[in-house]
């Protein structure tokens, strides 16, 4: 898994049938300072994650775990919404800080 922030959404009117109903996010990756990386990274959304949340998502297989998108071609997926991240003692990020 790895962190990221919502930073946008992607339409896509025209997509495969397994992939009709799939929120997608546009996610920038987060370093270990809680800096924004110049990498992003179009997930599925299955959490309910929204702009400006951070957010750990899985990529690869790990992304096609839910019953019935098995043979769907999602590469990454939010797994989960983040309420705060501390390392070493020191907290990066808060959730509740942030709004």
């Amino acid at each position: 898994m790895q962190i990221a922030r919502v930073c946008g959404t992607v339409v896509s009117t025209q997509k495969l049938d397994k992939m009709r109903g799939l929120k997608l996010l546009v996610l920038q990756l987060v370093d270990a300072e809680g800096e924004l990386l110049p990498d992003y990274e179009v997930a599925a959304d299955l959490v309910g994650a929204g702009v400006g949340e951070w957010v750990l998502f899985s990529r690869g297989s790990a992304a096609r775990v839910e019953p019935g998108r098995e043979g769907c071609p999602i590469d990454a997926l939010t797994v989960g919404i983040i309420d705060t991240v501390s390392l070493e003692n020191r907290q990066v990020y808060n959730k509740k800080d942030r709004y």
